[in-house]
């Protein structure tokens, strides 16, 4: 069973997205630990290529820790720079987000990092993988530790992105449809998400019914004449429409 969680964003606003699965984890930490133990690996070999009598002073204990290293800086450079995905994580589509909303600072990467080699690295994944398995936000050392989570990215076509909630910020960067949507509450707005979300989730006939009876008493609260072709797009405007002029 698909697990979820609901980030509530600086914006204040609750968007509920897919956990990553243990599996999809799993494997994109598997991809990136080939991807570095590759690349360290030909770095070896340039060395040893260099400087051929390195492995007769001492140098493989160094060059043991030092993949440690590498794969350590590894993981914090990408996901700082990568928006909170390696290589691996972009293979799978999952992403590193803090459950506040706000974008993973390098000190929450930091953390996640030094923790890995605990729950992940010395523990052969056991760890790791039993606490994503067991806790409700799927959750192993360094996301505790960093109130970090790991998502899917590729959501339904229904869903808002956090990327695309938090750069809907002005009215400059995005037109409202429906500007008398700011006389809605936010109380409002939440029912409206909860209504899409338990359409998307159950798409019955008993569901369908509640949209469109939605949709017709929000026509007659906001003025709206003419019926929009598509009621679940219709809500999704209000909610963005909201978003940017109340905000």
């Amino acid at each position: 069973m698909q697990q979820s969680i609901e980030i509530n964003t600086v914006q204040n606003v609750t968007i509920e997205y897919d956990l990553a699965s243990m599996w999809e984890r799993m494997l994109a930490w598997i991809i990136d630990a080939l991807i570095v133990s590759l690349g360290y690996l030909i770095l070896i070999r340039l060395a040893v290529f260099i400087f051929q009598s390195i492995w007769e002073r001492g140098w493989s204990i160094f060059w043991v820790v030092m993949s440690f290293v590498v794969y350590f800086m590894y993981n914090i450079f990408m996901e700082i720079l990568n928006g909170g995905q390696t290589l691996g994580k972009m293979i799978m589509s999952t992403r590193v987000v803090r459950l506040d909303g706000n974008e993973p600072e390098w000190s929450d990467v930091v953390l996640r990092a030094i923790l890995q080699m605990l729950d992940s690295l010395f523990s052969f994944g056991i760890i790791g993988l039993l606490l994503i398995k067991t806790t409700p936000k799927s959750q192993r050392l360094g996301d505790m530790a960093a109130n970090t989570t790991v998502i899917k990215i590729q959501q339904s076509s229904w869903r808002f992105r956090l990327e695309d909630i938090l750069g809907i910020s002005t009215i400059q960067n995005y037109q409202p449809l429906y500007p008398e949507v700011r006389n809605l509450s936010e109380k409002d707005m939440i029912y409206i998400k909860n209504v899409i979300a338990r359409q998307k989730r159950f798409n019955n006939e008993a569901h369908r019914e509640v949209v469109e009876d939605l949709v017709t008493h929000l026509m007659q609260v906001l003025q709206i004449d003419k019926r929009p072709p598509n009621s679940l797009d219709f809500l999704k405007i209000l909610l963005k429409d909201y978003i940017v002029l109340t905000r």
